[in-house]
């Protein structure tokens, strides 16, 4: 997806960044994952609690398939058609994502910190 049009999408959230990953593109809030672009399409990060108000609401959830092995269902759901021509609405599903975001990093095992990379001299 264009980043120009995904900025101004997720506007109401605050520092974004847009990265390349598995393909598509990665929306980020404050350092935080909020959303996925696979394969051109949109999908919202969820958690145990947000996924009943995404299931309740028709969207679909993204499944990863690979040949040979079973499916894999993500913590992502698909962004509502509709919500794309309506501001308040792409708000307010843009609001869970970063709700279910917020959620997922304060139950995320804190990361020990890098160990600087040392440079060999070649003496």
């Amino acid at each position: 997806m264009d980043e120009e049009f995904l900025r101004d999408l997720f506007r109401s959230l605050p520092q974004i960044g847009i990265r390349r990953m598995f393909g598509g593109q990665g929306i980020y809030s404050e350092g935080r994952i909020v959303a996925l672009v696979i394969g051109g399409t949109l999908h919202l990060k969820s958690d145990p609690e947000s996924e009943a108000v995404y299931a309740e609401a028709g969207l679909d959830r993204w499944t990863y398939t690979r040949p040979g092995r079973a499916a894999v269902k993500m913590p992502y759901w698909r962004f509502p058609e509709d919500a794309y021509d309506d501001p308040d609405e792409a708000d307010r599903w843009i609001a869970i994502a970063d709700a279910a975001s917020r959620r997922v990093a304060r139950q995320a095992p804190e990361k020990p910190p890098r160990k600087a990379k040392s440079r060999s001299t070649g003496r």
